[in-house]
């Protein structure tokens, strides 16, 4: 089995080959060629922790069956000046159930989900989008400017952040060439903006949906539980809405099933599915002044196929260390 460190994922994943892997699992999921149960949760209450469990097998020659286990422990900086997020992932032979390698899952998580928000983007913002609003500067924030950018002409970033993000603001300047700005006036940053990215850990809406100017795209990627939501009842009104998946959506998604709770909203106001608009089945956005609005809880289909594409690119550049278990 191969063990790889997050310093050999992050030496062998680009961003550009993320979103292409990511992409490429959505067809497969719209083809039905993908088996992902619902992820488990395991609450850690006392400790102010879950812990995840994620499998997924995509079908193919040969295909590729991971298990993702992520904990999340929303004390660890305060308390121990640890990351929030820890992550590591099984990859298995899909023919014979070998397990192939043992991989750092933090770098590739906010890797994918960077990728799956340059996808939507890529599908629904609108071409000529080149002014990003980013709520947050925390290990997601930096791979979702990278997306963004990978498909959109970016030429202006402002950033709303509740800790000192002037480290983060230097560095994605310099990587994107592009001016990159802290703000504190969250309603001109939002109606500044052609699309904005929400990747925080608040549980209460970051921004009022009136703001929101026509043509707006949104990637909402930091709420995943019934209980917590980045975006107001206004905003998710407003917007075509494109989710990860129904079943997830129904299940974590607070920005969804709040608004639905309040029936503000009806099931049918979630437009479909990711999958459905990228093999083109489903029309993303329908005209220029539409706002648009893309919820992520995060698929295990997304590091199953990132995970085989690192693996790929490990073997062939001989990269790894090397274990019998």
């Amino acid at each position: 089995m191969l063990i790889l460190t997050r310093q050999d994922v992050e030496s062998l994943l680009a961003m550009p080959d993320a979103i292409s892997a990511v992409e490429e699992g959505f067809r497969q999921l719209a083809a039905g060629a993908v088996e992902m149960p619902q992820r488990l949760v395991t609450p850690v209450a006392s400790h102010n922790g879950i812990h995840l469990s994620m499998p997924a097998f995509v079908a193919g020659d040969p295909g590729t069956l991971t298990i993702k286990v992520v904990t999340v422990y929303n004390d660890n900086r305060a308390l121990y000046d640890l990351p929030s997020i820890h992550a590591v992932l099984l990859l298995h032979d899909a023919r014979t159930g070998k397990p192939l390698a043992l991989m750092d899952a933090e770098h590739l998580t906010a890797m994918r989900t960077g990728a799956v928000s340059g996808v939507a983007t890529r599908y629904l913002a609108r071409p000529q989008a080149g002014v990003v609003t980013l709520f947050g500067s925390g290990v997601q924030a930096g791979p979702q400017l990278l997306a963004m950018a990978a498909v959109r002409p970016i030429r202006q970033v402002y950033v709303v952040a509740l800790r000192d993000c002037r480290a983060f603001v230097d560095s994605m300047a310099a990587t994107l060439g592009v001016p990159v700005e802290v703000t504190r006036d969250v309603a001109a940053a939002t109606a500044a903006a052609d699309m904005i990215c929400t990747a925080t850990n608040s549980p209460t809406p970051l921004f009022d949906g009136a703001w929101l100017r026509p043509g707006t795209h949104i990637n909402a990627i930091g709420a995943y539980t019934k209980t917590t939501r980045e975006l107001d009842t206004e905003t998710v009104r407003r917007s075509r809405v494109i989710v990860d998946r129904r079943q997830a959506a129904q299940a974590e998604a607070g920005d969804i099933v709040i608004p639905l709770l309040e029936g503000a909203i009806g099931p049918d106001h979630v437009a479909g599915e990711l999958a459905e608009v990228v093999t083109g089945t489903l029309p993303g956005r329908r005209s220029a002044d539409e706002i648009t609005l893309f919820k992520s809880v995060g698929l295990a289909l997304q590091d199953a196929m990132t995970a085989a594409r690192v693996y790929g690119c490990a073997v062939e550049a001989g990269i790894g260390q090397a274990v019998d278990l």
